[in-house]
């Protein structure tokens, strides 16, 4: 009897670090997900980016406000969007240090915000280490983001960014950080040669910034990929090895 019951204690601690993809989606979750909103080049993503499993874990729901940091072309944003609904808001926050290499990367996400369908969408643009918003938030999120922060705007500017996010998070709230695992101990080249970052660096600058690792999901696991490839690369792309991160702001 004990055995077992010490073996159901240890089911359900693993369970709490590694949380099942296969999780029932909040009908929420899966009606943002459906929208005829989206288009269908985001759709055709949906198989590998796993939008759905990936909205469960974090438990995002109506009415929050959320933060999508380096959105790309927006698309978890119209998903963030839709999920929130009028009663929430969405910032895509876009770095102004990444508009200084890339003038136009805050266009796609700019063309979102003014169609009415996504009216709860607001466009931030500001320093790294001076990511806010108007009110404290429920959920931070960033994805495939984390090592072009450290690789490319360095170390330091990847930790401000990191206090930053935390300040701007209300007691309790969340932040995800989904990106292509590297190698152990490979931080100082493979952020800049493969587009990766050793998901152990992740963890203790956030654990730095005063985050608390709450769980890791298995969702975007790819144990088939060796690590050693450019994220770009024919034989990898849209299926990396990805590490899928849930901090949390400890509540007073």
């Amino acid at each position: 009897m004990k055995i077992a019951l010490l073996n159901l204690a240890l089911a359900g601690l693993a369970a709490a670090v590694c949380p099942s993809a296969a999780a029932a989606a909040p009908v929420y979750v899966s009606a943002a997900v459906s929208s005829p909103d989206r288009p269908p080049a985001d759709v055709a993503r949906d198989a590998a980016r796993k939008p759905e499993a990936l909205i469960t874990f974090a438990g995002i729901k109506p009415g929050e406000r959320v933060a999508d940091i380096m959105p790309g072309q927006g698309y978890f944003t119209r998903i963030f969007s839709n999920l929130v609904g009028v009663k929430g808001r969405v910032f895509a926050i876009v770095p102004s240090e990444l508009l200084q290499v890339a003038p136009k990367a805050a266009d796609g996400v700019k063309a979102l915000a003014a169609d009415p369908a996504f009216a709860n969408v607001t466009v931030l643009i500001q320093p790294t280490a001076e990511i806010s918003a108007p009110a404290p938030l429920d959920v931070a999120w960033t994805s495939d983001n984390y090592h072009d922060l450290y690789g490319f705007f360095g170390a330091d500017k990847a930790a401000a960014f990191d206090a930053a996010v935390f300040k701007a998070l209300k007691p309790g709230g969340v932040f995800i950080v989904i990106d292509h695992a590297a190698k152990a101990g490979t931080s100082d080249v493979s952020p800049k040669t493969l587009h990766r970052i050793d998901p152990q660096t992740v963890k203790a600058q956030l654990e730095a910034a005063g985050f608390k690792l709450e769980a890791e999901s298995p969702i975007l696991r790819n144990d088939a990929d060796t690590h050693d490839l450019k994220v770009f690369a024919p034989e990898i792309r849209g299926h990396t090895d990805q590490f899928v991160f849930k901090f949390r702001k400890p509540a007073p």
